[in-house]
């Protein structure tokens, strides 16, 4: 065969040897792609900046059928809850006790035993995947019955297991995992032969993801196998995140099914245990939210307290102490230890800060003034020198000069305000002479808003005559009316004294008269047998309102009156009285500011066991 490589394999070595090139090829890609988007959003450091990251981790994996891939995402999460466990709940205890607090021992789950299961150098089954006698599943399943048959998290020998798989019992539950192409899955050795096939092709990725196939390349060292990768990058990450002040945000899943709106609680308390929340809770309410040695504290927060600014001489406990007692914070916020200085409350930790802050701020403005200062007097030193000799010889050209204008500007001002006094009064006599014929025809109409102009001096007394003229008009307009007519105006003027400029739609109602009596209730026959016996004679406001029902939410018509005694709600039809409530018992209405016709009754809170039928206190109608 030219140009190419003749292997000789059967159908399933064929098959593997395939899917072993397309995992391949799909890994390497998916790395390049992500370190190429780093390369170029990478930012560019100038000197010591701090660094955020996010920490985005793959959740425990549960299938039908757990293979390798399972076992190796289930481990990193073993690994990850670990190094959780120990940082929320181990050490956080052992260092309160270690400073000599008083502490309730709080107990946790420690999945140390199933990370051993895993990663034992001797008899974990990640080690006994890498030993150089297992070359096929069998073999490794031997091994895994020799080494694991009774440990209390792994189970081989049930027999209510399918054939060649065992149970592991997972911090977040039990998984059965097939040992079905383990060995072949963790070696993942891509054949000589095909990585220089790949190395060979056009495409001008190809070499970049496949340099081992290079000709040039002499190297007979054969790669990690992927069990072996995945804990030393796992190892890398976690002390990686060992060194960093870490920040935990906990994920539940409330169902299976991935739909919203449903909680299956059974499953959210499982997720609850198997993460330890409940004994981080208890820690974090009980325990002490942010701690710092002595000098840090005190080298951090030194400025808050005059006595330890700038410099202290004492020792760390002691400058400690003194700036505790310094701040506007309880003292038993903060509990001192052998070594560090424990804050119990993150709104104390908030509130240093902001101190600090403001702090700083203070003392950046200090610097800021001093250094302007010293600067600004150095120019003034110098602009001063030559300022004087500049003045000596202006200031008497400039007082010379000054007495001429003065004297010149004496006579001009003497001469206009004479002329000024004259013609002032000469548009005064003129204006008031003509006032009489300037004014509009209809200036009888208290509406109309027409008057003549005149001369910006005489404003004051223009605006005095005008107002005279139009109180005038309006008595003149006043004798016209009989005595209905004035109660009518009596009542606009008082709904525009509470409305106005307050309720948008009051415009539209100013030239709608009053009525009180919108249903002609009245001359209601039965009303009158009703006003009767409630003592409701003199109605003041009766029509039909909207009411919404508390058991529907519906709109429902009643017929709402309003008497001097009280206020009743009717049904529109046969008059029956559905509630009444005396006026003593309304202490306020109140109505929005909207185009809407709003009304909400205000009944005080004793009378409400008192109406029976009262469904809702707010009324809806028009008025």
């Amino acid at each position: 065969m030219d140009g190419g490589v003749l292997s000789d394999l059967n159908a399933g070595d064929a098959s593997r040897t395939r899917d072993l090139l397309c995992r391949t090829l799909y890994s390497r890609l998916f790395t390049w792609l992500v370190n190429k988007i780093n390369i170029i959003i990478k930012a560019r450091h100038f000197g010591k900046r701090k660094v955020l990251g996010v920490l985005d981790f793959y959740g425990f994996e549960v299938f039908e059928k757990n293979g390798f891939e399972q076992l190796m995402i289930n481990y990193c999460n073993e690994k990850i809850h670990q190094l959780v466990i120990n940082l929320t709940l181990k050490n956080e205890q052992e260092e309160i006790v270690k400073e000599g607090l008083e502490w309730s021992r709080i107990e946790f789950f420690n999945n140390n035993q199933i990370c051993q299961l895993l990663e034992h150098e001797k008899h974990g089954l990640l080690s006994l995947l890498n030993e150089p006698h297992v070359q096929c599943d069998s073999m490794y399943w031997t091994r895994v019955e020799q080494c694991c048959t009774g440990h209390t998290h792994c189970l081989t020998t049930d027999p209510n297991l399918p054939p060649f798989c065992f149970q592991i019992r997972h911090y977040a539950g039990t998984v059965v995992y097939n040992i079905n192409e383990f060995v072949d899955k963790n070696r993942n050795f891509l054949p000589k032969e095909i990585s220089r096939a790949m190395f060979h092709c056009d495409h001008p990725l190809m070499p970049v993801l496949f340099p081992e196939g290079n000709p040039k390349r002499c190297s007979i060292k054969q790669p990690l196998p992927i069990s072996t990768q995945l804990r030393v990058a796992l190892t890398s990450l976690l002390n990686s995140l060992s060194s960093r002040q870490m920040h935990y945000i906990r994920c539940l899943k409330p169902n299976e099914l991935k739909q919203p709106r449903i909680f299956e609680m059974a499953l959210v308390q499982h997720q609850v245990r198997y993460l330890g929340l409940i004994p981080t809770v208890q820690i974090w309410r009980s325990g002490y939210c942010y701690r710092l040695p002595f000098a840090q504290f005190l080298c951090r927060y030194k400025m808050l307290c005059v006595h330890t600014w700038p410099r202290w001489r004492g020792s760390s406990v002691e400058g400690v102490s003194l700036l505790i007692r310094s701040l506007p914070i309880p003292s038993a916020e903060f509990v001192f230890g052998r070594t560090k200085l424990f804050v119990r409350s993150p709104r104390t930790v908030f509130e240093l800060e902001d101190f600090r802050r403001m702090r700083l701020h203070d003392l950046a403005l200090l610097i800021q003034k001093h250094w302007k200062g010293y600067r600004q007097h150095n120019k003034y030193k110098k602009m001063k020198h030559s300022q004087i000799i500049i003045s000596s010889a202006w200031r008497s050209w400039r007082a010379k000069e000054e007495f001429r204008i003065l004297k010149h500007r004496k006579e001009t001002e003497w001469a206009a305000s004479v002329i000024q006094r004259h013609y002032i009064q000469w548009k005064r006599r003129h204006f008031l002479m003509k006032l009489a014929t300037m004014l509009p025809e209809d200036v009888i109409s208290p509406l109309c808003m027409e008057w003549p102009k005149c001369h910006p001096k005489l404003s004051e007394t223009n605006a005095l005559l005008r107002m005279i003229h139009h109180r005038w008009r309006c008595y003149k307009y006043r004798l016209k009316f009989d005595q209905t007519a004035r109660n009518r105006m009596r009542e606009k003027v008082t709904a525009s004294f509470i409305f106005r400029d307050r309720k948008t739609s009051y415009p539209r109602s100013v030239s709608h008269p009053f009525l009180g009596d919108y249903v002609r209730l009245r001359q209601n026959v039965q009303w009158k047998k009703l006003c009767l016996e409630t003592n409701d004679q003199y109605v003041v406001f009766a029509d039909i309102v909207n009411k919404i029902a508390r058991s529907s939410g519906k709109f429902v018509p009643i017929l709402l009156v309003v008497s001097t005694h009280s206020m009743l709600i009717l049904d529109q039809r046969t008059l029956q009285i559905k509630y009444r409530v005396p006026a003593a018992e309304i202490y306020r209405i109140s109505l929005s500011p909207l185009l809407d016709d709003v009304a909400v009754v205000h009944i005080k809170a004793v009378s409400l066991f008192h109406l029976t039928e009262l469904d809702n206190p707010l009324l809806f109608c028009r008025f």
